[in-house]
């Protein structure tokens, strides 16, 4: 049996039985995987509080020859972002950013520098209280990884609007959420990403909104 190893964060976790889980990873080395966790449900499975939405772990697991649905080995928890769980705005915001990543990438296709964003966004995301720029640098950030970034020279953003696109591009996150934005420019930039993703990848993933919502 051929078993591979990485570090992954968990997207999404749903039931598969009344025992068992499938459980879906962005990973460091092989990006997006789904797993089967046999047994996860049950009181002393050795699963058991290592799986959770945004956790970080690392994992083993054994490929399927036959689908996209592989079988998980080992899991040895590293972070469980518990912070997360005790702001619901900060919540809504992981789970959209985890949506679009989910909606945008293909299975099994390493994308190592989404990963380290992904996780450098989580651990920010609760160090502070939630503002809006988190959702605008981690769209422009994927839609730069995705090769699909806007051209702000032919955009009809304001200046300012357009030097902020610049700056979540190049800041890390500690960066992002120092920049201060007005009213005007989270309304301007909200509305034009929401059309830019429409346009380029053809539907936005529920939840953008109440990602959004006013703190």
């Amino acid at each position: 049996m051929n078993v591979e190893r990485t570090t992954g964060v968990v997207l999404r976790v749903r039931p598969l039985t009344e025992t068992s889980l499938i459980v879906h990873w962005l990973t460091r080395d092989f990006g997006r995987l789904a797993a089967v966790a046999k047994g996860a449900r049950r009181p002393k499975s050795p699963f058991r509080g290592q799986i959770d939405l945004f956790y970080l772990a690392d994992l083993a697991f054994s490929r399927s020859r036959r689908s996209d649905l592989h079988t998980l080995r080992e899991v040895r928890l590293i972070e469980s972002h518990r912070a997360l769980r005790r702001d619901m705005v900060c919540l809504r915001q992981a789970s959209y950013c985890a949506a679009l990543i989910e909606q945008t990438t293909e299975w099994d296709t390493p994308l190592p520098a989404l990963f380290t964003q992904f996780t450098g966004f989580l651990a920010q995301l609760p160090k502070q209280p939630t503002q809006p720029q988190a959702i605008f640098a981690f769209e422009i950030k994927l839609l730069d990884f995705l090769g699909v970034k806007p051209d702000f020279a032919t955009s009809h953003l304001t200046g300012g609007a357009r030097q902020l696109l610049e700056k979540f591009l190049a800041a890390d996150w500690p960066a992002v959420f120092q920049l201060r934005l007005s009213d005007a420019q989270t309304s301007e930039l909200r509305l034009f990403l929401h059309g830019f993703i429409i346009y380029h990848l053809e539907k936005i993933p529920r939840g953008r909104a109440k990602a959004l919502e006013p703190i």
